[in-house]
């Protein structure tokens, strides 16, 4: 055993490569595993294909926060502050009880944030609980905003309140309450940010017994999490996440379907010879004129764009392929070799010798070719999902890059949208194809000196 493992490191010693690809790839499978274990499927299915309201308090069209550390003036972050006992003082009256809340905050940055949203949740029995809101600034100014009864699922959209863009029409309300007084008097001037403590203040008055009212205050930056965020609020890290383990499995049960059952038709064939290789030739030269990306697009067109029916469609086009001409060609030889008479002479059947001595001796130039094999089936996942043919159901990386096309990424300067999935399929594009290769040199010796 000592001997085997040396032996063994010895060889990974010489292919450096190996020891490479094989890091990159426990990278995904390790990826993979955290996003199962850590967004449930159906979580996951859930979440992508939400509308809004799930995603409302994350903003459109945000960076990833990590960005920020290349920046010498950072961007905004998205935060949300809450109602709770710390915030909020509560006085009881003859017919109503008064409840006010304070959402204090320190805006330090240079840019403005995209949008501000104060949301309410509350519980009533007849009369509605009445709001009064108030902005205070910095430099001691209170600016009066919302009055008025809410209802069970409020919300107060800051950002669409023109009543507070007065003296400065042409700004969005909430620039306005961020700026500099002094910036917003020449409107041909850029407003400039009054950094500084500002507070949220909200009187909440309730007349009902037992009424109560939850509320939260959510700031939209320019930046959000570990990978930012689509047209639709969506966090990209969730597909990006659950992207990984589709993206394998999806290109090992497709390569496993096409190698391997090309590598046992072309044995089978071989052995048999007479009409049975005749009818696999012919049927293979059929299928090589055949258009293989067109009739998946029809299929996904005129039937189900399903990712498991295109698996199916992929590795039935994927059988007799060019391959099985290769593979023929080395059984031929297999075939007439000394100890296949003998397993013959023997009385060994015809299955026994394709399965225990015919397909066993060329196994190890079906490893590298199927390991090679499982990016390309990665790469035509994704290629169908970026034409629009990708499972509707499923967060995948192919429906990012898709995302980002429909959306204009590229042109709105959203680079960090395209480059995420195309960073983690060139990574896997690369790993697969180092190992294939490495793999390809250990199993025939011929290239070792390449």
């Amino acid at each position: 055993m000592t001997k085997l493992l040396s032996s063994l490191f010895g060889t990974l010693k010489l292919y450096p490569t190996i020891i490479a690809s094989s890091v990159i790839i426990l990278g995904l499978v390790a990826l993979s595993i955290y996003a199962v274990v850590a967004i449930p499927y159906d979580k996951a299915v859930s979440l992508w294909r939400g509308a809004e309201e799930i995603w409302i308090d994350t903003p459109r069209y945000a960076a990833p926060e990590w960005t920020n550390l290349f920046r010498r003036d950072k961007l905004p972050l998205t935060f949300t502050l809450y109602s709770d006992s710390e915030n909020s003082v509560t006085t009881v009256g003859e017919n109503s009880t008064e409840t006010i809340t304070e959402f204090t905050f320190t805006y330090d940055y240079k840019t403005f944030p995209r949008e501000m949203n104060v949301f309410f949740d509350a519980q009533f029995d007849k009369r509605q609980p009445y709001i009064m809101i108030a902005w205070l600034t910095p430099d001691g100014r209170e600016v009066s905003m919302f009055r008025g009864g809410i209802r069970s699922s409020h919300r107060y959209p800051i950002s669409q309140d023109t009543s507070l863009t007065t003296h400065a029409p042409d700004q969005l309300p909430h620039v306005v309450l961020l700026a500099d007084p002094a910036s917003l008097k020449d409107a041909a001037a850029e407003p400039e940010v009054l950094p500084g403590e500002y507070t949220l203040r909200i009187r909440t008055l309730t007349f009902d017994e037992g009424s109560t009212v939850q509320s939260r205050f959510t700031v939209y930056g320019d930046v959000y999490g570990m990978a930012g965020t689509d047209h639709r609020r969506r966090d990209l890290m969730v597909a990006l996440l659950w992207g990984t383990p589709i993206a394998l499995l999806f290109g090992l049960f497709a390569t496993i379907g096409t190698s391997i059952l090309t590598f046992i038709i072309a044995a089978i064939g071989t052995w048999y010879g007479g009409w049975l290789d005749a009818a696999i030739q012919r049927i293979t030269e059929v299928n090589l004129m055949l258009p293989f990306l067109p009739i998946l697009i029809m299929v996904g067109t005129f039937y189900s764009r399903s990712i498991w029916l295109m698996l199916v469609v992929i590795i039935v086009l994927g059988i007799f392929t060019a391959a099985i001409k290769g593979y023929r060609a080395m059984f031929l030889q297999v075939k007439n070799s000394a100890y296949i008479e003998a397993a013959r002479a023997y009385g060994a059947s015809n299955m026994r010798i394709i399965f225990r001595y015919m397909i066993p001796k060329l196994v190890p130039v079906l490893v590298p070719t199927f390991v090679i094999g499982i990016p390309a089936f990665v790469f035509l996942e994704a290629s169908l999902a970026v034409i629009g043919l990708g499972d509707p159901i499923l967060p995948t990386w192919g429906k990012v890059l898709s995302d980002a096309y429909q959306g204009g990424a590229l042109y709105r300067g959203y680079y960090y949208w395209v480059l995420e999935p195309a960073v983690l399929l060139m990574a896997t594009g690369l790993a697969f194809a180092m190992l294939g290769f490495a793999l390809d040199r250990v199993f025939n010796p011929r290239l070792r000196g390449i």
